[in-house]
């Protein structure tokens, strides 16, 4: 197993001759989305919840403004069906990222950015990892730097997390020490088609593996996750992510650290002022 990771990784990261996508899917890179442009985005997460024995869903209905080429901003509502068959709205979140520095070449570019993200959540705490996507309420501010030459993209992040208590009376259980982690991550991506561009019509076909961490700030407990995604882009406006991420180390309990990712992802170009 340990040979096909590897096998992957090294896949991904040779060969360079022409222009790579940098949106991945389990992070954001330091780029944003066009400027005066609006992005529709629908994720939908099924992890195995191997406390309660069931299939964990999540739908996240998401809105990206690109407020300019350095500022943009993600709204996010947060769907799960809480161990039933009833869908419940669990909580929200809103993400914004500022883009300060730029370097770009012909082929390649190299960007900077700060980012910060507050969420609100009504889940009962049941794990002492902390999520954003469904489970804590609470704040996380990074930076993030994203390197693109040619076929290839490069990322990483680190970024300061933030446990407050949950709404409905649903307080953080772990101790006021153990409220703070920080999230470390590693995404690299490859172009895989078109070989040669011919027409605006054909697909890109992108593969990416990232690696997602994260360690709590008192314990020092932590989880490490690989997630290889497959992605197509049509005509620069339609996304489908594929992802599966799993847990490779894990210290830090969660409930359900393995599961799949789809997103579908639409974009309306120059129609906001």
């Amino acid at each position: 197993m340990k040979r096909i990771y590897i096998s992957f990784l090294l896949f991904i990261c040779t060969g360079f001759s022409s222009k790579a996508q940098e949106l991945f899917a389990f992070t954001e890179p330091a780029s944003n989305m066009a400027a005066r442009s609006l992005g529709l985005r629908l994720n939908s997460t099924i992890f195995k919840d191997k406390v309660l024995n069931y299939n964990s869903v999540h739908v996240l209905p998401e809105v990206m403004l690109g407020i300019s080429k350095k500022v943009m901003i993600h709204l996010e509502g947060v769907i799960s069906n809480q161990g039933g068959t009833v869908y419940i709205l669990d909580g929200a979140s809103v993400y914004a990222k500022y883009r300060f520095y730029s370097q770009d070449d012909i082929h390649s570019h190299f960007r900077i950015a700060l980012f910060g993200q507050f969420a609100w959540n009504n889940a009962v705490v049941h794990q002492p990892a902390i999520d954003f996507k469904g489970h804590n309420t609470g704040y996380e501010i990074g930076i993030v730097s994203t390197k693109l030459a040619n076929k290839i993209a490069i990322s990483s992040s680190v970024s300061l997390l933030h446990a407050m208590n949950n709404s409905n009376s649903n307080t953080f259980i772990y101790g006021d020490k153990s409220r703070n982690a920080i999230n470390y991550t590693l995404s690299v991506g490859k172009l895989l088609l078109p070989k040669e561009y011919v027409s605006y019509n054909q697909v890109n076909v992108n593969g990416m593996l990232e690696f997602l961490c994260q360690s709590n700030l008192y314990s020092g407990k932590t989880f490490i996750d690989m997630a290889p995604v497959i992605q197509f882009i049509i005509k620069s406006k339609i996304r489908f992510d594929l992802g599966y991420k799993y847990s490779v180390s894990n210290t830090l309990e969660r409930s359900a650290p393995n599961g799949l990712l789809f997103r579908f992802e639409y974009n309306l170009f120059n129609v906001l002022k």
